[in-house]
């Protein structure tokens, strides 16, 4: 299935959104360039060296950005079944939906039904306000809280939530949040959470910026908690991991 993205627009949406961090960057660099031409010589090494260890730091997220959402098979759902199925769908998000449009094409038989959980008091990143005000949304997007999604119990056959349920900050909303998941979810039916894990090869890759995913042994905390196993678990890059989630006590 062909992506439907433009060239570089991964790595384009990173920038658009973190913008400020860049800027950040930028302003540093500039003043190590002007500092080192303002102290004697004895201060250039260290004052170098600070400069090449930034550099490098931001050339590398960007690098890497642009592996993950533009060069890889992330978005061209190829780790997915085909499936011809009847299926009930349901992808959810914080309203920045790169992938809903994606999905009814993967699975052209099936009902899908979009949520964004967004919520201004609780997802106050601003990287997200930017992206909902740069993007609209899929069609007939529904509006929901991460408490109540508003579907009848056992009636999902696929859940997507794709790079969005780490906004969840707080762990207790978050365990309401898959709590719900597993009450919508039909007794054979699969969970798809996709992220960035606070790992090493993260850090290396964005440095203090892994801090603002949550580590391995976060999810499986959330997932136990929530009456749900992994059923499988898959790399799509050194950086973003696949849980495949069931429901606790299928056997299937």
């Amino acid at each position: 299935m062909e992506s439907m993205r433009k060239p570089f627009q991964g790595v384009g949406n990173i920038v658009k959104f973190n913008w400020h961090f860049y800027a950040i960057s930028a302003a540093f660099l500039s003043a190590l360039l002007i500092l080192r031409q303002s102290l004697p010589t004895v201060y250039h090494f260290p004052i170098s060296f600070l400069f090449i260890l930034l550099l490098a730091t931001t050339l590398i997220s960007l690098l890497v950005s642009f592996y993950v959402y533009d060069f890889s098979n992330l978005y061209t759902f190829d780790w997915l079944l085909d499936e011809n199925e009847p299926l009930s769908i349901v992808n959810i998000s914080t309203g920045f939906d790169e992938t809903s449009h994606l999905l009814r094409a993967k699975f052209l038989n099936a009902e899908l039904t979009v949520f964004d959980f967004y919520d201004p008091e609780k997802h106050t990143e601003i990287s997200i306000k930017r992206a909902r005000k740069a993007y609209p949304p899929f069609p007939d997007t529904k509006q929901i809280n991460t408490s109540k999604i508003t579907l009848a119990d056992k009636s999902a056959d696929k859940i997507f939530v794709i790079l969005s349920a780490h906004e969840i900050r707080n762990a207790s909303e978050r365990v309401v949040f898959f709590k719900e998941l597993c009450r919508v979810l039909k007794p054979n039916g699969q969970i798809f959470i996709i992220e960035h894990l606070r790992d090493t090869a993260n850090f290396m890759a964005y440095s203090i910026g892994f801090f603002h995913f949550l580590s391995k042994k976060s999810w499986i905390n959330t997932f136990r908690d929530s009456d749900l196993l992994i059923k499988t678990e898959q790399k799509i890059t050194p950086f973003i991991t696949i849980f495949i989630l069931k429901k606790n006590g299928i056997t299937t």
